[in-house]
């Protein structure tokens, strides 16, 4: 196998989580040539793994079919001459451009009954069962059905975790760029979660949490990062805690990435920045409301996970079906803070 397409995931989290794929292909072909398609806002984490060569930015709308645009993408891909493609995404449409560009080999979980546009199928995982996302991503490198080395009794080879590198010149450049003093300790907060709302913990946890800070760690410096959408979110902690600065949506994502790389430590909820952060290997703590972290951790031993697990814990809605967010409000900034004030202590020394 000489070049290889992957058609990476709609989400952050979800193509970090695909990075130690990427790596076993690499290791298992030395000379394979790996390029992405992937929607616009995830290509620049992509862009910053050192096994993807080109990735195709696409502005595919999410939901919708766009035939005619699939078809030209397909068009200009035919032309590489790829061997095979990896399917990650599980849904119908996302398996259409590698079929129509005429890739011979094209892998991924059979999903939305996609039998004649993948002829490499592995299983679904049944429901209830699901593995780590990572290590499901991993399967696709082997057969189906194939042991995985990971999985074997007695096992020394780990599951593989995603790596980013740190470019610490691009660092300080974004650092300047905001006038954030690289000797100061930068404490990150990542308070959005694109899912929904069921995935925030409170604003006003996260202002408390500030205030402990200030209070034990005055030299400390805050940013809140995030997109956009997230920015009222972030203004909602900086009304109630001014050391707080609300960068969210002021920042490109690789901005962000750089921000993190830096950061003494990064409180975040379930999204696409806390596996950057674990990725970028940076001290972290997860908090965790309707959503698994045994499904979705943060893969890194400098992560802590925060989780109540209620009794309606996980439900894995976008709103809190029984309208409490019991799971989120019940977390105190106390107990995450009990968490971050180890981990900056251990920047102390």
């Amino acid at each position: 196998m000489r070049r290889a397409l992957v058609i990476a995931p709609n989400w952050i989290g979800d193509a970090l989580m695909a990075q130690p794929l990427f790596s076993l292909l690499k290791k298992l072909h030395p000379r394979i040539v790996i390029d992405a398609v992937a929607p616009a806002w995830v290509a620049p984490v992509l862009e910053r793994m050192p096994e993807i060569h080109d990735v195709y930015a696409t502005d595919l709308a999410h939901g919708k079919l766009q035939l005619l645009r699939r078809w030209q993408l397909a068009s200009d891909l035919r032309d590489v001459g790829y061997d095979a493609a990896y399917v990650l995404p599980n849904s119908l449409k996302s398996a259409l451009i590698p079929w129509m560009a005429g890739i011979n080999l094209r892998v991924g979980y059979t999903g939305e009954s996609r039998y004649g546009l993948l002829n490499v199928r592995h299983a679904n995982p049944a429901k209830g069962q699901r593995p780590p996302m990572v290590g499901q991503y991993a399967a696709l490198a082997y057969a189906p059905g194939a042991k995985l080395p990971w999985l074997q009794e007695n096992a020394t080879v780990p599951m593989p975790v995603p790596r980013l590198d740190t470019d610490l010149n691009e660092a300080a450049r974004v650092s300047a760029r905001f006038n954030l003093d690289t000797r100061a300790p930068l404490v990150v907060f990542c308070p959005g979660a694109e899912y929904g709302p069921a995935k925030r913990w409170p604003p006003e946890h996260f202002a408390t949490l500030a205030q402990f800070i200030a209070q034990s760690f005055p030299y400390a410096r805050i940013v809140a990062l995030g997109s956009p959408k997230d920015a009222p979110i972030a203004q909602a902690i900086a009304d109630r805690a001014p050391n707080v600065r609300n960068l969210c949506g002021q920042t490109s994502l690789g901005e962000a990435c750089a921000l993190i790389s830096r950061a003494s430590a990064v409180v975040t909820n379930d999204s696409g920045l806390m596996h950057v952060a674990a990725a970028l290997r940076r001290p972290l703590v997860a908090v965790f409301g309707s959503t698994d972290p045994r499904h979705t951790p943060p893969l890194s031993d400098l992560a802590k996970v925060q989780w109540l697990h209620l009794e309606c814990s996980p439900c894995f809605a976008r709103e809190c079906p029984l309208g409490h967010l019991n799971c989120l409000r019940e977390l105190g900034a106390e107990q995450v803070f009990g968490d971050l004030r180890g981990m900056l202590m251990m920047q102390r020394h």
